[in-house]
């Protein structure tokens, strides 16, 4: 970067409120109490009993795009890409982009074994790699006609909800019951649309209102790009905020707000063009605008460039992150933060042909300002930014404590939420047991030994 540190200077400059706000929030908004009791088999307490809790996975949903999932060069690549995945996150992104799920009319790519397309595997095999690994799977994008088949470029509007009707009823066949959150619309800020329904005044209620229909357990998402999430005036005039509200007013079942922050910006122009989007000031101001309609927020798609694999650019890399992903976690409604494209080099601002990355040779000479915005360079070592988030997850965030029941059997204890695993000591062995800590639960165990 050419400012190298500079870009920072706001952070900088708030770090008293923000280490404040980021400390507060995390300590009231993403932790809780608990309370476990140890009982024998006879019914009575069981003091003195030595508990050791390990949290295993976060309730909050950390995660990014699964789009190279068997895509790589080798099987060696592939292998590792799945266990630098499976090690760091416990959400996944899906591709359901309609036009290569159904390239041809009729001709749809679900199965495992379907015909590889670039950047694209199929959603069995995603969620089978979901499962494996106890990943929650996350739907992207239902209804995005930036991504609509070419077959139906010419079709009408009834056409166009006929066909997209059918898409929706194949996919809730399919999937309803293995995904929980559904992106229902993204970016509808394009100019021009694919399709003559794109330009029809209902369409984002009507997209909500099919998905609705075929989804109704799910959580229903609507998706926006980094400038109308971020950038705008921060006000309730901002259009995404409008759009959201009057379509909510509608009648349109909008359950959660995705907020893209893909920092596009090229090297010469990062400093400049930056100033909002990393000002804290702002980011908080943005999502509190958001959480009044009453929605969770979900930051879907998060990118953030180094430009090179020079030490100094990957570490203040990791450094933004790691202040981004801070002030995102503290903020109370805030349930997901989705990294976008995990390794360097296979991804560009509009994704390159594979032949333009076998060209590459690795070298990374064809759009350099976006080919650096992952968390793994290019040959899946991990850059700083990867170590930082791993750190933040697994030990910043990280609760690990020994306990020892009272006369009665019971002991407290104070942990982000989350999945744990339980070792339980008495006179009698060790026992291994299981607890969730929730937002939304009682958090009192008892353990039968």
């Amino acid at each position: 970067m050419d400012e190298k540190r500079d870009v920072l200077e706001l952070f900088e400059q708030q770090k008293d409120d923000v280490d404040e706000r980021v400390t507060y929030g995390i300590e009231n908004y993403r932790k809780g109490n608990g309370a476990i009791r140890i009982v024998g088999k006879d019914g009575r307490s069981v003091k003195n009993a030595k508990i050791k809790l390990d949290q295993t996975s976060h309730e909050f949903r950390f995660g990014a795009n699964l789009f190279m999932l068997d895509e790589l060069e080798s099987e060696e690549k592939n292998e590792k890409y799945k266990k630098l995945f499976a090690e760091l996150f416990n959400m996944a992104t899906l591709p359901f982009y309609w036009d290569a799920l159904e390239p041809k009319q009729g001709e749809v790519r679900y199965a495992k074994d379907s015909t590889k397309v670039y950047r694209r595997p199929s959603p069995d095999l995603c969620i089978e790699f979901c499962k494996k690994n106890d990943i929650e799977p996350r739907e992207h994008a239902l209804a995005y006609d930036a991504f609509f088949p070419k077959w139906l470029y010419g079709a009408d509007a009834d056409e166009v909800k006929r066909e997209l009707e059918r898409h929706y009823a194949e996919i809730a066949e399919r999937y309803a019951d293995k995904i929980r959150t559904i992106e229902v619309t993204n970016e509808m800020e394009w100019k021009q649309g694919k399709t003559t329904f794109y330009d029809e005044p209902d369409y984002v209620e009507w997209c909500f209102n099919l998905a609705e229909k075929y989804f109704p357990k799910n959580q229903l998402v609507i998706n926006e790009h980094t400038s109308c999430c971020w950038e705008d005036c921060c006000r309730a005039t901002d259009k995404y905020y409008a759009y959201i509200e009057a379509n909510i007013l509608k009648g349109a079942r909008i359950d959660a707000i995705g907020m893209q922050y893909h920092l596009f910006k090229k090297r010469e122009d990062f400093y400049r063009l930056t100033r909002t989007l990393l000002d804290p000031k702002s980011l908080y101001a943005h999502m509190d605008l958001y959480s009044s309609l009453g929605r969770p927020l979900q930051i879907t798609e998060v990118t953030v460039p180094a430009y090179s694999w020079e030490s100094e650019n990957e570490e203040i890399q990791a450094e933004i992150i790691e202040k981004l992903y801070s002030i995102w976690f503290s903020h109370p409604n805030v349930e997901q933060i989705i990294y976008w494209n995990l390794i360097d080099g296979y991804a560009h601002l509009w994704d390159p042909a594979p032949e333009k990355i076998k060209a590459s040779q690795g070298n990374m000479t064809l759009g350099e300002n976006y080919y650096h915005g992952g968390l793994l360079r290019f040959d899946l070592s991990p850059k700083p930014a990867y170590d930082r988030i791993k750190w933040l997850l697994q030990e910043k965030w990280h609760t690990a404590q020994e306990l020892v029941t009272d006369e009665c059997g019971n002991a407290r204890f104070r942990g982000f939420y989350g999945d744990y695993a339980v070792e339980i000591e008495t006179d009698g062995g060790v026992q291994t047991k299981k607890l969730k800590l929730s937002k939304q639960g009682e958090n009192e165990f008892t353990f039968v030994i």
